[in-house]
């Protein structure tokens, strides 16, 4: 964008604000640049001109004030993330100007910090995530949130902070019941913090739920951070027997239940998303949120904006998070808007048995894991950048049911 036109922006936003805010009693006005080396090198005088420019423009006829300002206004631009961190460059140039009428108390980041928390995976959501997810999903106090890839439970504990209660599940045993010792599992990180407890951690397969038939609209939000395959990939209940084609659970003999650890098969992407999709139609009540991320394949400095898609289901909110030159994850916002009806539920038994039948085939089209880690296919287009080749990209795309 040009210089010129920036100041086009400037000057629609000084007339829309001097409409509405007419005269203020007092301001406060700063200057952040995401992602670029300017972060650390901007001078304060320069940050001051920019300031001062940014005031005479608009004509505010309050007095400065930074200590306790009746209003705060930003200015905040996207540049280059820098040569050094694998992270492809930015397409355009951004410039946002506004008033803010809210602010996340960042204070908490540092009591969340995974650093300092006592029981930790190789695969726990980063705290300030944990707190976006939760914000999107509207958590707080009456409301029951529920992660079925729970893991340690990092989404649990910032959904737990806003006052939700809390349910989580995994496949891994060892995870929800055990951890690392009595003082060392899921419910000491709650403890840790002062939170309230769980009301129940499931050991439970994503892809055959325990819940009884016909229970329905239970959960007010569920928050997840589905196995995509990159640092780790999904598994389901199955083993060697699944693998030659049986379609239904093998049994665990009496004698064997208290210490045995069930047997797992690889779970592909598409399928789980399917599953998950599944799960909040049907268990979540109406107006309820599924807050999700769900990995996707860059090309050409863009991606795929075809994201998975349910009858119940509506997409409010989708916020791309660039992972590296190769893929990125998009954090997805879906509310219910429908019921879950016998035809929805028909339709997604038949295909969950489709997946079941045809999951070697599955994973095959859905390695995410190889597409990323691959070598490029290094043919160089117009621009002079790379291309995916057409075999190595993942097929998981489109509509569920």
């Amino acid at each position: 964008m040009s210089r010129s036109c920036h100041t086009l922006h400037l000057e629609a936003h000084s007339r829309l604000l001097w409409t509405v805010l007419g005269k203020l009693l007092a301001f406060k006005s700063r200057m952040i640049v995401f992602n670029s080396s300017l972060t650390f090198h901007l001078s304060f005088r320069l940050k001051g001109k920019v300031s001062c420019s940014l005031v005479s423009e608009i004509e505010f006829q309050g007095q400065v004030n930074l200590s306790h300002p009746d209003h705060k206004f930003w200015l905040m631009e996207t540049d280059n993330y820098g040569s050094n961190n694998g992270l492809p460059p930015i397409v355009c140039r951004r410039i946002f100007f506004g008033r803010e009428i809210g602010a996340a108390d960042r204070k908490l980041l540092p009591t969340y910090q995974l650093k300092s928390r006592t029981y930790l995976g190789p695969t726990a959501m980063d705290a300030e995530m944990a707190f976006l997810m939760a914000n999107q999903a509207q958590a707080k106090t009456g409301k029951l949130v529920y992660d079925p890839f729970v893991g340690t439970g990092s989404i649990l504990i910032a959904a737990a902070h806003f006052g939700a209660m809390t349910m989580g599940a995994d496949i891994d045993i060892r995870v929800v019941r055990d951890g690392r010792g009595p003082d060392c599992n899921v419910w000491t990180n709650f403890k840790q913090y002062g939170l309230p407890m769980p009301i129940s951690l499931l050991r439970a397969d994503n892809n055959l739920p325990p819940w009884r038939p016909g229970l329905k609209e239970v959960f007010d939000c569920i928050i997840c951070d589905p196995p995509y395959g990159v640092r780790a990939g999904g598994r389901k209940s199955g083993g060697r027997k699944l693998l030659k084609g049986v379609v239904g659970p093998y049994t665990v003999p009496d004698d064997k239940r208290n210490d045995h650890i069930p047997s797992t098969a690889p779970y592909s992407l598409v399928e789980c998303v399917h599953d998950l999709l599944d799960l909040a139609a049907r268990m979540l009540v109406m107006g309820g949120r599924l807050v999700y991320f769900y990995p996707v394949l860059r090309e050409e400095d863009t991606i795929d904006t075809s994201f998975p898609e349910h009858p119940c289901l509506k997409m409010v909110a989708s916020c791309e998070q660039i992972l590296s030159f190769r893929y990125s994850r998009v954090l997805l916002t879906m509310v219910k808007i429908a019921p879950y009806t016998d035809d929805i539920a028909e339709a997604a038994r038949i295909k969950h048995l489709e997946f079941r039948e045809n999951h070697l085939k599955w994973l095959e089209d859905g390695n995410l894991h190889s597409a990323v880690f691959s070598p490029l296919d290094m043919q160089l287009n117009a621009a002079g950048g790379t291309k995916f080749s057409k075999e190595s990209k993942p097929k998981y795309r489109g509509k569920y049911v």
